[in-house]
């Protein structure tokens, strides 16, 4: 059973280089009737080595993958439970364990329509963002800087890269931000 997995940004290549090298010399004085003689012996080892890895946007999760899969996800959720992370997360009206969620699920979940899919999540921000603000849209400036500053210190988080889908949930932030400070002036 092979299942393609799309992953935004699932692309480019890891290239490595590595060189080795070890000089040996030995050198051996020898004395024959008053005549001194030198013989030096050298001994030259050397190893270079360039491999690249080049992966594309969708890649394959096949059987043995999914089991390795389903192993890192179990590895990951029983550290988080040693640390007394709760691996539960309210999804709207009920709970998800993330231990305990399939590829095929995830997948559903960052869906166009799915909980952390971009139409959901934009909302859920957007809301959250207003109601900070009391519903003044005089203060968009404010709102919009507020959201700069979390999208920057989640990029910041995960090593400066998010996916496609954090890119494209903020720029609906933005653009609800926009319509609804619009809305909010053709009212005034």
């Amino acid at each position: 059973m092979v299942q393609t997995i799309n992953q935004n940004q699932m692309h480019g290549t890891l290239a490595t280089y590595q060189s080795a090298s070890i000089d040996i010399s030995r050198v051996a004085t020898t004395s024959i009737d008053g005549t001194k003689a030198s013989t030096t012996d050298t001994l030259n080892l050397r190893r270079e080595s360039t491999a690249a890895v080049t992966y594309t946007q969708s890649m394959q999760l096949t059987a043995a993958d999914e089991s390795r899969y389903g192993m890192l996800r179990d590895l990951v959720a029983n550290l988080l439970q040693e640390q007394g992370v709760n691996t539960k997360i309210a999804v709207g009206n009920s709970e998800i364990d993330i231990a305990a969620v399939t590829p095929e699920e995830a997948q559903e979940l960052i869906s166009e329509d799915g909980y952390f899919g971009v139409k959901q999540t934009s909302e859920r921000i957007f809301q959250f963002a207003i109601g900070v603000a009391g519903g003044d849209a005089t203060r968009i400036d404010a709102i919009k800087q507020g959201i700069d500053k979390g999208f920057a210190e989640a990029k910041k988080a995960f090593g400066d890269w998010l996916p496609d889908i954090s890119y494209e949930t903020y720029d609906a932030v933005m653009q609800k931000l926009d319509d609804w400070a619009a809305e909010s002036k053709a009212v005034a």
